[in-house]
């Protein structure tokens, strides 16, 4: 599997990543077992990069990982967390924490934190869960209503541990384009982790972000390219950014599935390959939560592609005129 650099930085990833949120027993509860074996099978697929956050069930996907590439060589692979959300104890946990999309008890509390100490008590509390001595690389994560501090208070400090070597890249994870878009015209980020906003059924990353970070040299991770759940499996009860999939978008995704199964291929497959067509898209990021889960993303993400099946997206108004799709498809 090619393993691009991003940026001008060290850090290299998979073009194929493993999303550890699910590990963290996202919407519903998942085994050790189960976490483990996903990452060793991922592993087996020639996977080597993993993201992860304080978010993702309160540290419970952070310490899943760190222990499930316990026994990996570190220099084989690579880490990336996430940093604006401390994670406070509560003095006396009640509860699950599925209001805020966790299925664990809520033994901590989420403390929003932008400033240079946050940055660094964040990471150094990663860093234990994970069991390890750094990570590849750091993200701001979704500072949509802490903008201003996050620009002038946490990215210097992310670049300060990027100079000290630290970590080896810096950047910005998202569900929105045009915040990461400024991050790109006003700092030095290496990478941006775009969640949902360069899909199949959302192109809206192509009008500002994709293409001022293909002029700065800035790579992005395609995250969220299911859209939650739309784009893996097209139905009339499926979700959309976590929430019921509008009537126009589900009626637009069984016309994109439609389309690719004439092909062959499921739309789940042209989903994870699409965002790589364009030249800022160096990997995409896929959440795992399983053996199976693992295997299914591997086999659909190596399907080929025929050529004429972008053509009949671009045909039916599913795709336009503009938007790249991946070469030797």
């Amino acid at each position: 599997m090619k393993r691009p650099f991003l940026g001008r930085s060290r850090a290299r990833v998979t073009e194929l990543s493993f999303g550890a949120a699910a590990i963290g027993n996202l919407f519903s509860p998942v085994t050790d077992l189960d976490a483990t074996e996903a990452v060793h099978i991922a592993w087996e697929a020639g996977i080597r990069s993993f993201d992860t956050a304080p978010h993702y069930g309160l540290g419970l996907s952070e310490r899943r990982l760190g222990e499930a590439l316990r026994a990996r060589p570190r220099e084989t692979y690579t880490v990336s967390t996430k940093v604006g959300r401390l994670l406070e104890p509560v003095p006396e946990p009640s509860g699950d924490d599925l209001a805020d999309g966790f299925a664990v008890p809520a033994t901590h509390r989420r403390v929003w934190d932008f400033s240079a100490d946050g940055v660094r008590r964040s990471l150094e509390a990663s860093l234990e869960r994970l069991g390890l001595d750094r990570v590849d690389i750091v993200y701001l994560h979704d500072p949509d209503e802490h903008a201003e501090q996050a620009l002038t208070e946490a990215y210097p400090a992310l670049e300060r541990l990027r100079d000290e070597g630290v970590v080896d890249a810096i950047g910005i994870g998202m569900n929105q384009s045009a915040l990461p878009a400024r991050f790109v015209r006003e700092t030095d980020l290496d990478v941006v982790l775009l969640a949902g906003r360069y899909t199949l059924l959302d192109q809206s990353g192509l009008a500002e972000l994709l293409p001022e970070a293909e002029r700065r040299g800035v790579s992005v991770i395609a995250g969220g390219v299911f859209n939650s759940g739309l784009l893996a499996d097209p139905r009339r009860d499926a979700t959309y950014d976590y929430r019921a999939a509008p009537r126009p978008l589900v009626q637009r995704a069984l016309r994109l599935k439609e389309i690719c199964e004439r092909h062959g291929v499921p739309v789940r497959a042209v989903a994870a390959r699409f965002p790589l067509g364009h030249p800022a898209v160096k990997a995409v990021l896929v959440g795992l939560r399983d053996a199976g889960q693992v295997m299914d993303a591997n086999y659909q993400f190596h399907r080929p592609i025929p050529k004429a099946l972008w053509r009949d997206l671009r045909a039916d108004l599913l795709l336009g005129a503009h938007v790249p799709v991946p070469e030797g498809a």
